[in-house]
């Protein structure tokens, strides 16, 4: 019998935290995710851009910045 499956998208919430632990979050996401999207989400330019930059230095692609009132909603694929 087969089961279906849903693939989810995972989610890094690392609001309120300043670098690197929003980059050691991700990756650390990235690394042991079966998914092959992740969202990240952040509440400071810094941490948003040190995240795109972690992503794409591990082989994932930042498909989507969302910018909202008081965070970012980064959206990673992998390629």
């Amino acid at each position: 019998m087969t089961v279906g499956y849903m693939e989810m998208k995972d989610t890094v919430d690392a609001r309120g935290l300043s670098c690197p632990q929003p980059v050691l979050l991700t990756i650390s996401k990235l690394k042991k995710t079966n998914s092959k999207e992740i969202e990240v989400i952040v509440d400071n330019d810094v941490s948003k851009e040190n995240v795109c930059r972690a992503a794409t230095s591990q082989g994932w692609m930042v498909d989507n910045v969302l910018e909202e009132t008081d965070q970012y909603k980064i959206h990673i694929r992998k390629v």
